[in-house]
């Protein structure tokens, strides 16, 4: 039989030496969770005004090109962002009705 990892006594000094050999990359996962958080809000924000292209959301929210697209990519995918119409060679994204509703809320 397979023993459970859960089954194992760990002691406090166990923890503690992980909590700070890990203390580091914590932070820095921390710190970039937040910077996303930041960076979604704008982004968020921005197309809560009106739709935009990835070249306009960058531009308004401070971010790069890349990230830009990064982020509306993401917020695509788990139906928060919706392609709007198309100008010249860019589309437009603009909110999903459901987050426009909770943008408002």
């Amino acid at each position: 039989m397979s023993r459970n990892i859960s089954d194992t006594p760990v002691s406090k000094e166990t923890l503690k030496a992980l909590r700070a050999e890990r203390k580091d990359w914590i932070a820095g996962a921390s710190a970039l969770a937040r910077e996303n958080k930041k960076a979604r809000k704008a982004v968020m924000e921005r197309l809560a005004a009106a739709s935009a292209t990835v070249p306009e959301i960058a531009e308004a929210t401070g971010l790069t090109p890349d990230a830009a697209l990064w982020m509306v990519a993401s917020l695509k995918k788990f139906g928060e962002v919706v392609e709007a119409e198309k100008d010249g060679s860019f589309y437009r994204y603009a909110l999903a009705a459901e987050a426009a509703q909770a943008q408002e809320a």
